[in-house]
């Protein structure tokens, strides 16, 4: 059975809050050391066993119905009480368990896990409130910072480096009987950690010595699918005993069935989240497997997706794929992810023994064939997911197609009105969105949105007027959105400034240039006249009137230098839009 939450596919399972950690971690290797004279003194009668201190929630001889975790024991071995005490969830000596508090373990995990894979937890502490652990692993508290009872004036909360907590610890050459977890087994050397982690499950367990996070790893290839407990019981040390400071227990899941996560996006879609999406604009699925051990790194994986809108099956070898519907409605999508993983090949079958034993002559050899296995064996796994979408039409494209400044009143100078003609391709917008930059489009100045009351009937064009405040060049962002889509355009603007006195100056020296630029024609026509009255009539001529069409071309060009105007007669859009 599959659950689909937006575009996550699992199996079903029990809540969890697990996040996903990285990579698996190698287990060391600790067989049981029976032969230990502690181990055997700790076997006497009424002695309790680690599945009488672990846990009460599981029928006896459950570990013989699981197969045996490598570097992990059975939870029938005796338990060391008088070094490890047992106590029961409202025992009152939990309160003072640790200083200043209680101590908290968060157990995660980066379950679920495909069958053959690797798992891998990790166990956190958190400790009270203006405590923390310093890179020697002291517990130390944090300086500037008050708790319920105010600062601490000390510095320490637990100074096992100095040995206050233990006389003997941290010397590497003791070899003190309290060294050692609750089965009677040597701490590894180097041994020095504050703190004993016993992690349980299916029946076994396994100790390991840490600071205030560890992470331990299990392969899953002999654990029985669907959820599991993993339950985890801290211990800090306290002179030559240890002192249970926490426990926690969490759901971690195995399965036949390969993870699939899917997420869906597309261009111009106001929320992927609802899975509505739009029509004639392409949609990217993206497939994450959730392989965090990296099982099936060596692996052929094949995505076969089926649309549901009659376009056929895909096969694709890679994660990612785009499609775009042509038609409104619902649609039932389905995705299979296969993958051959590598994995050991069958025995070959035997043969039956031969009745009677073959002649064998001289010179004659006899050759005994054998059944050779193929090198390429590998386990075939699938994983599904399935979604319901809908697909409706939108907004698709938008287009600035014109930008005109605004003719400004005089008592007010310093703002500049923009008109931004606007087009769009799709559905009609409901409503307009602009921000306005800097050129790098990074820092905001002024975001304004506003409905579309209009009309527009079935030609998206509309006028959207804003003000600028002072001279440069900004980024303006432009948005035409309706309940299903939001598209986007940009562009740059340019204003210059309209500081009276900036164009007073300007305007002066135009008429300056002019004055020097009729000064230089007039002269120049003198000379000229001068240069060359002895050969034309006073009379009207032809050549006078050359002249005459020389100095108006010459003029016409001086006036279209310094006096630039829009001498366009056909405007872009006859029919103006109306203004927002």
């Amino acid at each position: 059975m599959v659950v689909i939450n937006k575009h996550l596919i699992t199996h079903q399972f029990p809540e969890k809050k697990a996040n996903v950690l990285g990579g698996g971690i190698v287990l060391p290797q600790c067989p049981l050391r029976t032969d230990s004279p502690r181990a055997r003194s700790w076997g006497m009668e009424g002695q309790r066993g680690f599945h009488d201190v672990l846990s009460n929630e599981r029928p006896s001889g459950y570990m013989r119905e699981h197969n045996q975790l490598s570097g992990w024991s059975s939870d029938e071995n005796d338990w060391n009480e008088k070094l490890y005490p047992v106590w029961k969830r409202g025992d009152s000596r939990w309160k003072s368990s640790w200083k200043g508090g209680r101590v908290q373990a968060v157990l995660t995990s980066d379950s679920p896990a495909l069958v053959g894979s690797t798992i891998t937890f990790a166990v956190n502490l958190v400790f009270p409130r203006c405590q923390k652990e310093d890179a020697s692993g002291n517990i130390v508290y944090e300086k500037n910072c008050r708790n319920d009872t105010g600062a601490s004036p000390d510095l320490y909360v637990y100074n096992w480096t100095a040995g206050t907590e233990d006389s003997d610890w941290g010397n590497d050459t003791s070899e003190g009987h309290h060294n050692v977890f609750p089965d009677g087994k040597p701490f590894p050397r180097p041994w020095k950690k504050n703190f004993v982690y016993v992690f349980h499950t299916l029946g076994q367990y396994f100790q390991k010595l840490g600071q205030c996070s560890v992470t331990i790893s299990i392969n899953t290839a002999n654990v029985s699918l669907g959820p599991q407990i993993m339950e985890v019981t801290v211990y800090r040390r306290h002179r030559r005993a240890y002192v249970p400071i926490a426990k926690v227990k969490d759901v971690y899941v195995v399965t036949d069935q390969i993870p699939v996560f899917v997420t869906m996006s597309q261009k111009n879609n106001r929320n992927s989240s609802d899975e509505t999406f739009l029509r004639d604009l392409p949609i990217t699925f993206s497939v994450l497997i959730h392989d965090p051990s990296h099982f099936l790194n060596e692996s052929a994986i094949y995505y076969k997706w089926n649309f549901g809108d009659n376009t056929g099956l895909f096969v694709s070898n890679n994660h990612t794929l785009n499609h775009t519907y042509v038609l409104n409605g619902t649609f039932s999508l389905n995705l299979t992810v296969q993958a051959e993983v590598p994995g050991p090949c069958p025995l070959p079958s035997p043969r039956p023994p031969k009745t009677t034993p073959p002649l064998v002559t001289a010179g004659d050899s006899t050759l005994e064939l054998r059944e050779i296995p193929d090198e390429s064996c590998h386990i075939t796994r699938y994983g599904y997911f399935k979604a319901t979408i809908t697909i409706v039409e939108g907004i698709l494209e938008v287009n600035i197609i014109q930008v005109t400044d605004v003719p400004m009143p005089r008592p007010q100078p310093d703002n500049s009105l923009v008109d931004f003609v606007v087009t769009c391709h799709g559905s009609i917008p409901t409503e307009v969105c602009t921000i306005i930059s800097d050129p790098s489009c990074q820092i905001t100045q002024n975001p304004v949105c506003d409905p579309v009351a209009m009309e527009l009937g079935d030609t998206c064009l509309l006028t959207v007027r804003r003000a600028f405040s002072g001279s440069g060049t900004y980024c303006m962002n432009l948005t035409l959105g309706n309940d299903a889509s939001l598209a986007l355009t940009s562009t740059l603007v340019s204003i210059n400034s309209r500081d009276p006195a900036s164009l007073l100056r300007t305007a002066n020296g135009i008429l300056v240039s002019l004055g020097c630029l009729a000064i230089l024609v007039t002269v120049i026509a003198f000379l000229m006249y001068k240069k060359h009255k002895e050969y034309k009539p006073i009379e009207n001529s032809p050549g006078i009137v050359i002249r005459g069409k020389g100095l108006n071309v010459f003029l016409n060009h001086a006036k279209t230098l310094f006096f630039p105007g829009n001498q366009e007669k056909d405007p872009l859009l006859k029919n103006q839009p109306g203004i927002l």
